[in-house]
Protein backbone atom coordinates (compact mmCIF):
# COMPACT_ATOMS: atom_id res chain seq x y z
CA UNK A 1 0.00 0.00 0.00
CA UNK A 2 3.25 2.48 0.83
CA UNK A 3 4.56 1.70 -2.88
CA UNK A 4 1.07 2.65 -4.29
CA UNK A 5 0.93 5.53 -2.57
CA UNK A 6 4.26 6.60 -3.58
CA UNK A 7 3.54 5.86 -7.28
CA UNK A 8 0.29 7.96 -6.96
CA UNK A 9 2.48 11.11 -5.44
CA UNK A 10 4.94 10.38 -8.07
CA UNK A 11 8.52 9.23 -7.92
CA UNK A 12 11.85 11.84 -7.90
CA UNK A 13 13.64 11.63 -11.56
CA UNK A 14 16.62 13.28 -13.05
CA UNK A 15 15.44 14.02 -16.38
CA UNK A 16 11.96 14.38 -18.61
CA UNK A 17 10.27 12.17 -20.57
CA UNK A 18 11.37 12.74 -24.45
CA UNK A 19 7.58 13.59 -25.03
CA UNK A 20 7.51 16.29 -22.38
CA UNK A 21 10.77 18.04 -23.56
CA UNK A 22 9.33 17.92 -27.11
CA UNK A 23 5.79 19.28 -26.29
CA UNK A 24 4.45 22.47 -27.64
CA UNK A 25 5.41 25.43 -25.54
CA UNK A 26 2.44 26.34 -24.27
CA UNK A 27 1.19 22.83 -23.50
CA UNK A 28 0.63 23.69 -20.45
CA UNK A 29 -1.20 26.98 -20.57
CA UNK A 30 -2.59 26.70 -24.06
CA UNK A 31 -6.98 27.11 -23.66
CA UNK A 32 -9.25 24.80 -24.87
CA UNK A 33 -8.66 24.68 -28.73
CA UNK A 34 -5.86 26.96 -29.10
CA UNK A 35 -2.89 25.32 -31.24
CA UNK A 36 -0.05 24.47 -30.04
CA UNK A 37 2.90 26.32 -30.48
CA UNK A 38 6.31 24.69 -30.93
CA UNK A 39 9.33 27.24 -31.21
CA UNK A 40 11.38 25.40 -32.04
CA UNK A 41 11.82 22.32 -34.59
CA UNK A 42 12.67 18.15 -34.16
CA UNK A 43 14.93 16.22 -36.62
CA UNK A 44 15.90 12.82 -36.65
CA UNK A 45 19.72 11.91 -37.07
CA UNK A 46 19.32 9.45 -39.06
CA UNK A 47 20.95 8.02 -42.95
CA UNK A 48 17.69 10.10 -44.86
CA UNK A 49 18.85 13.83 -42.69
CA UNK A 50 22.19 13.44 -42.21
CA UNK A 51 23.23 14.73 -45.59
CA UNK A 52 21.03 17.58 -45.15
CA UNK A 53 22.09 18.84 -41.78
CA UNK A 54 25.69 18.53 -42.52
CA UNK A 55 24.97 21.58 -45.00
CA UNK A 56 23.95 23.75 -42.41
CA UNK A 57 26.03 26.51 -41.41
CA UNK A 58 28.11 26.64 -38.41
CA UNK A 59 27.11 28.06 -35.14
CA UNK A 60 29.45 30.37 -33.39
CA UNK A 61 32.67 32.30 -34.77
CA UNK A 62 33.43 31.78 -38.63
CA UNK A 63 36.46 29.45 -38.67
CA UNK A 64 39.53 31.59 -39.52
CA UNK A 65 41.25 31.17 -43.04
CA UNK A 66 44.91 29.56 -43.38
CA UNK A 67 47.74 30.22 -45.83
CA UNK A 68 48.70 27.59 -48.73
CA UNK A 69 52.33 26.84 -48.01
CA UNK A 70 54.84 27.70 -51.30
CA UNK A 71 58.73 26.43 -51.52
CA UNK A 72 60.81 29.88 -50.91
CA UNK A 73 64.47 30.05 -52.04
CA UNK A 74 66.85 29.07 -48.78
CA UNK A 75 68.80 32.50 -48.75
CA UNK A 76 67.70 35.19 -46.11
CA UNK A 77 67.06 38.81 -47.75
CA UNK A 78 69.38 41.31 -45.38
CA UNK A 79 66.55 43.75 -44.23
CA UNK A 80 67.25 46.67 -41.64
CA UNK A 81 68.26 46.17 -38.42
CA UNK A 82 70.24 42.93 -38.90
CA UNK A 83 73.35 42.81 -38.36
CA UNK A 84 75.91 42.35 -41.17
CA UNK A 85 79.60 40.65 -40.03
CA UNK A 86 82.54 41.15 -43.11
CA UNK A 87 85.72 39.89 -42.81
CA UNK A 88 88.29 41.13 -45.38
CA UNK A 89 91.19 39.14 -46.59
CA UNK A 90 93.99 40.25 -48.49
CA UNK A 91 97.17 38.70 -49.74
CA UNK A 92 99.44 41.58 -50.75
CA UNK A 93 102.34 42.36 -48.45
CA UNK A 94 101.60 46.21 -47.62
CA UNK A 95 97.95 45.44 -47.61
CA UNK A 96 96.03 49.00 -46.26
CA UNK A 97 93.77 46.28 -44.02
CA UNK A 98 96.68 45.28 -42.26
CA UNK A 99 99.59 42.78 -42.15
CA UNK A 100 98.06 39.77 -41.27
CA UNK A 101 96.12 39.57 -44.72
CA UNK A 102 92.65 38.88 -42.75
CA UNK A 103 90.59 41.73 -41.42
CA UNK A 104 87.98 41.20 -39.46
CA UNK A 105 85.60 44.19 -39.75
CA UNK A 106 83.33 45.54 -36.58
CA UNK A 107 79.82 44.27 -36.60
CA UNK A 108 77.45 46.78 -38.74
CA UNK A 109 73.75 47.25 -38.58
CA UNK A 110 71.56 48.09 -41.35
CA UNK A 111 70.24 50.82 -41.24
CA UNK A 112 66.98 51.96 -41.63
CA UNK A 113 67.12 52.97 -45.58
CA UNK A 114 68.93 49.37 -45.98
CA UNK A 115 72.57 51.15 -45.90
CA UNK A 116 76.23 49.60 -43.92
CA UNK A 117 79.10 51.27 -43.86
CA UNK A 118 81.98 49.91 -45.71
CA UNK A 119 85.72 51.11 -45.10
CA UNK A 120 86.84 52.11 -48.67
CA UNK A 121 83.44 52.14 -50.20
CA UNK A 122 81.49 54.31 -48.01
CA UNK A 123 77.40 53.47 -47.18
CA UNK A 124 76.37 50.83 -49.61
CA UNK A 125 72.95 49.35 -49.73
CA UNK A 126 72.19 46.26 -48.83
CA UNK A 127 68.81 45.29 -47.72
CA UNK A 128 66.66 43.20 -49.92
CA UNK A 129 69.69 41.01 -51.44
CA UNK A 130 70.59 38.09 -50.24
CA UNK A 131 74.28 37.08 -48.22
CA UNK A 132 75.96 35.98 -51.10
CA UNK A 133 74.49 38.74 -53.62
CA UNK A 134 75.91 41.65 -50.90
CA UNK A 135 79.13 40.36 -50.50
CA UNK A 136 79.71 39.65 -54.14
CA UNK A 137 78.66 43.31 -54.58
CA UNK A 138 80.95 45.12 -51.81
CA UNK A 139 83.61 42.74 -53.29
CA UNK A 140 83.34 44.19 -56.65
CA UNK A 141 83.57 47.91 -55.53
CA UNK A 142 86.26 46.48 -52.69
CA UNK A 143 88.50 45.45 -55.41
CA UNK A 144 88.92 48.91 -57.08
CA UNK A 145 90.65 50.10 -54.24
CA UNK A 146 92.53 46.76 -53.41
CA UNK A 147 92.58 44.61 -56.24
CA UNK A 148 93.14 41.35 -54.41
CA UNK A 149 90.70 41.64 -51.43
CA UNK A 150 88.11 38.65 -50.91
CA UNK A 151 85.16 39.08 -48.47
CA UNK A 152 83.10 37.12 -46.26
CA UNK A 153 80.14 37.78 -44.91
CA UNK A 154 77.60 36.84 -42.24
CA UNK A 155 74.16 37.96 -41.14
CA UNK A 156 72.54 37.53 -37.80
CA UNK A 157 69.04 38.16 -38.31
CA UNK A 158 67.55 41.62 -36.71
CA UNK A 159 63.37 42.37 -36.17
CA UNK A 160 62.87 42.06 -39.60
CA UNK A 161 63.78 38.69 -40.18
CA UNK A 162 62.20 37.34 -36.89
CA UNK A 163 59.30 35.55 -35.43
CA UNK A 164 57.59 36.09 -32.31
CA UNK A 165 56.18 32.91 -30.69
CA UNK A 166 54.19 35.01 -27.87
CA UNK A 167 52.47 32.46 -25.88
CA UNK A 168 50.98 29.28 -26.31
CA UNK A 169 54.38 27.20 -26.19
CA UNK A 170 57.03 25.59 -23.92
CA UNK A 171 59.21 27.87 -24.74
CA UNK A 172 57.97 31.29 -25.99
CA UNK A 173 60.42 34.15 -27.59
CA UNK A 174 61.57 35.65 -30.40
CA UNK A 175 63.55 33.30 -33.32
CA UNK A 176 65.55 34.14 -36.21
CA UNK A 177 64.46 33.11 -39.48
CA UNK A 178 67.86 32.43 -40.69
CA UNK A 179 66.88 31.52 -44.79
CA UNK A 180 63.22 32.31 -46.48
CA UNK A 181 62.63 28.68 -46.29
CA UNK A 182 62.33 28.56 -42.11
CA UNK A 183 58.73 26.54 -41.92
CA UNK A 184 56.39 27.13 -39.23
CA UNK A 185 56.75 23.80 -37.68
CA UNK A 186 60.73 24.24 -37.91
CA UNK A 187 59.84 27.14 -35.44
CA UNK A 188 57.30 25.30 -33.20
CA UNK A 189 59.88 22.11 -32.92
CA UNK A 190 62.83 25.27 -31.48
CA UNK A 191 60.07 26.29 -29.38
CA UNK A 192 58.87 22.76 -27.56
CA UNK A 193 55.66 22.72 -29.45
CA UNK A 194 52.52 23.95 -27.71
CA UNK A 195 52.09 23.92 -23.60
CA UNK A 196 51.13 20.70 -22.42
CA UNK A 197 48.18 22.65 -20.61
CA UNK A 198 46.30 23.15 -23.95
CA UNK A 199 43.49 20.65 -24.38
CA UNK A 200 42.64 21.38 -27.93
CA UNK A 201 45.30 23.67 -29.30
CA UNK A 202 44.78 26.07 -32.06
CA UNK A 203 47.17 28.17 -34.01
CA UNK A 204 46.89 32.04 -34.61
CA UNK A 205 49.20 33.78 -36.96
CA UNK A 206 49.41 37.46 -36.98
CA UNK A 207 50.82 38.81 -40.55
CA UNK A 208 50.59 42.08 -41.18
CA UNK A 209 46.90 43.86 -40.61
CA UNK A 210 45.26 40.08 -40.92
CA UNK A 211 44.67 37.03 -38.66
CA UNK A 212 44.89 33.25 -39.74
CA UNK A 213 43.78 30.47 -38.17
CA UNK A 214 44.60 26.43 -37.91
CA UNK A 215 43.69 23.58 -35.36
CA UNK A 216 47.71 22.23 -34.57
CA UNK A 217 46.45 18.86 -35.34
CA UNK A 218 45.63 19.96 -38.84
CA UNK A 219 49.12 21.48 -38.92
CA UNK A 220 50.76 18.54 -38.00
CA UNK A 221 48.62 16.52 -41.07
CA UNK A 222 48.49 18.72 -43.47
CA UNK A 223 52.18 19.47 -45.76
CA UNK A 224 49.65 22.21 -47.76
CA UNK A 225 49.40 23.67 -43.84
CA UNK A 226 53.26 23.65 -43.07
CA UNK A 227 54.05 27.50 -44.36
CA UNK A 228 56.99 29.96 -44.49
CA UNK A 229 57.08 31.98 -41.47
CA UNK A 230 58.10 35.88 -42.39
CA UNK A 231 59.87 38.46 -40.42
CA UNK A 232 57.80 40.25 -38.30
CA UNK A 233 55.50 37.49 -38.15
CA UNK A 234 54.01 37.09 -34.66
CA UNK A 235 52.44 33.66 -33.49
CA UNK A 236 50.52 32.64 -30.19
CA UNK A 237 48.38 29.45 -29.95
CA UNK A 238 45.20 29.50 -27.86
CA UNK A 239 42.61 26.30 -26.51
CA UNK A 240 39.53 25.73 -27.90
CA UNK A 241 37.06 27.92 -26.49
CA UNK A 242 34.18 25.61 -27.04
CA UNK A 243 32.16 23.35 -24.60
CA UNK A 244 29.24 21.13 -24.81
CA UNK A 245 26.68 20.15 -21.65
CA UNK A 246 25.39 17.20 -20.50
CA UNK A 247 22.81 16.96 -18.78
CA UNK A 248 19.77 14.44 -17.95
CA UNK A 249 20.16 10.65 -18.21
CA UNK A 250 23.36 10.48 -18.93
CA UNK A 251 26.62 9.42 -17.80
CA UNK A 252 27.74 12.70 -16.29
CA UNK A 253 26.01 16.09 -15.98
CA UNK A 254 29.17 18.75 -16.86
CA UNK A 255 30.03 21.35 -19.03
CA UNK A 256 32.79 19.84 -20.94
CA UNK A 257 35.53 20.86 -23.46
CA UNK A 258 36.14 19.78 -26.33
CA UNK A 259 38.76 17.59 -26.74
CA UNK A 260 39.04 17.88 -30.81
CA UNK A 261 38.19 20.18 -33.47
CA UNK A 262 36.16 17.61 -34.78
CA UNK A 263 33.39 15.69 -32.34
CA UNK A 264 30.75 13.84 -32.95
CA UNK A 265 27.54 13.29 -30.89
CA UNK A 266 28.94 9.52 -30.49
CA UNK A 267 32.08 10.47 -29.28
CA UNK A 268 30.36 13.33 -26.75
CA UNK A 269 28.26 10.28 -25.39
CA UNK A 270 30.97 8.26 -24.94
CA UNK A 271 33.10 10.84 -23.38
CA UNK A 272 30.79 11.74 -20.93
CA UNK A 273 30.50 7.83 -20.10
CA UNK A 274 27.38 6.81 -22.02
CA UNK A 275 23.91 7.19 -20.57
CA UNK A 276 22.37 6.14 -17.29
CA UNK A 277 21.59 2.32 -17.54
CA UNK A 278 19.34 2.54 -14.67
CA UNK A 279 16.95 5.18 -16.10
CA UNK A 280 17.59 6.15 -19.33
CA UNK A 281 15.64 6.21 -22.81
CA UNK A 282 18.65 4.76 -25.90
CA UNK A 283 15.75 6.19 -27.90
CA UNK A 284 15.80 9.36 -26.75
CA UNK A 285 18.99 11.47 -26.92
CA UNK A 286 18.36 14.87 -27.62
CA UNK A 287 20.76 17.49 -28.57
CA UNK A 288 19.32 20.95 -28.20
CA UNK A 289 21.13 23.89 -30.23
CA UNK A 290 20.85 27.52 -30.98
CA UNK A 291 21.29 29.53 -34.20
CA UNK A 292 22.09 32.65 -34.96
CA UNK A 293 18.99 34.81 -36.54
CA UNK A 294 20.26 35.00 -39.72
CA UNK A 295 21.38 31.37 -40.06
CA UNK A 296 17.32 30.67 -40.27
CA UNK A 297 16.54 29.75 -43.68
CA UNK A 298 14.35 27.23 -45.52
CA UNK A 299 14.97 23.65 -43.92
CA UNK A 300 17.33 22.89 -46.60
CA UNK A 301 20.37 25.42 -46.51
CA UNK A 302 19.92 26.10 -43.31
CA UNK A 303 17.56 25.79 -39.99
CA UNK A 304 13.87 26.61 -39.92
CA UNK A 305 14.11 28.04 -36.97
CA UNK A 306 16.56 29.54 -34.15
CA UNK A 307 16.12 26.35 -31.76
CA UNK A 308 16.51 22.92 -33.15
CA UNK A 309 16.63 19.71 -31.05
CA UNK A 310 17.87 16.68 -32.97
CA UNK A 311 16.74 13.42 -31.45
CA UNK A 312 19.45 10.05 -31.92
CA UNK A 313 17.67 6.45 -31.79
CA UNK A 314 20.52 4.96 -29.90
CA UNK A 315 18.75 1.30 -30.52
CA UNK A 316 19.55 1.52 -34.36
CA UNK A 317 22.74 0.74 -36.28
CA UNK A 318 21.91 3.54 -38.20
CA UNK A 319 20.68 5.47 -35.63
CA UNK A 320 24.92 4.53 -34.51
CA UNK A 321 26.46 5.50 -37.14
CA UNK A 322 24.97 8.72 -37.66
CA UNK A 323 25.33 9.35 -34.76
CA UNK A 324 29.12 9.16 -35.37
CA UNK A 325 29.01 11.33 -38.25
CA UNK A 326 26.68 13.86 -36.27
CA UNK A 327 29.51 16.92 -35.81
CA UNK A 328 28.54 18.53 -32.14
CA UNK A 329 28.56 22.62 -32.52
CA UNK A 330 29.62 24.53 -29.54
CA UNK A 331 27.60 25.20 -26.93
CA UNK A 332 25.20 22.16 -27.61
CA UNK A 333 23.87 20.58 -24.95
CA UNK A 334 23.38 17.08 -24.82
CA UNK A 335 20.27 15.72 -23.24
CA UNK A 336 19.32 11.94 -22.16
CA UNK A 337 15.62 11.73 -21.70
CA UNK A 338 14.11 9.48 -18.83
CA UNK A 339 12.63 5.84 -19.93
CA UNK A 340 9.45 5.38 -19.04
CA UNK A 341 10.32 2.23 -16.68
CA UNK A 342 12.82 4.49 -14.69
CA UNK A 343 9.95 5.07 -12.37
CA UNK A 344 8.73 1.91 -12.33
CA UNK A 345 12.04 0.38 -11.33
CA UNK A 346 12.53 2.67 -9.32
CA UNK A 347 9.41 2.05 -7.31
CA UNK A 348 10.42 -1.82 -7.41
CA UNK A 349 13.71 -0.99 -5.82
CA UNK A 350 11.94 0.56 -3.02
CA UNK A 351 9.30 -2.23 -3.01
CA UNK A 352 11.87 -4.35 -2.29
CA UNK A 353 14.15 -2.09 0.44
CA UNK A 354 10.59 -2.06 2.12
CA UNK A 355 9.84 -5.93 2.12
CA UNK A 356 13.11 -6.24 3.61
CA UNK A 357 12.66 -3.87 6.30
CA UNK A 358 9.28 -5.11 6.97
CA UNK A 359 11.28 -9.18 7.18
CA UNK A 360 13.30 -7.70 9.33
CA UNK A 361 11.40 -6.28 12.11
Amino acid sequence: MACVALAGCGLPRGAGFQSEVLAASNANTAADGEEPVYDFSVYEVNRETLPVLQGWPATGDAPLPWIVAQEQPASLLIAPGDTVQLTIWDAEENSIFGATGVTPLQPASVSSDGRIFVPYIGDLRVSGMSPSTARERIEEELIMTVPSAQVQLSVEPGPSNTANLASGFAAPGLYPLLDRNVKILDLFSQAGGPSPDLNSPQVRLVRGSRTYGIPFERLLKDPRANIAMRGGDRVYIEDDSRKFIALGATGSQSIVDFPEVEFSALEALAFIGGVNAGSANPEGILILREYAPEAVRDGVSGPPQERVVFTIDLTSADGLFSAGNFMLEGDDLIYGTESALGPALSLFGLTNTLVAATSGN
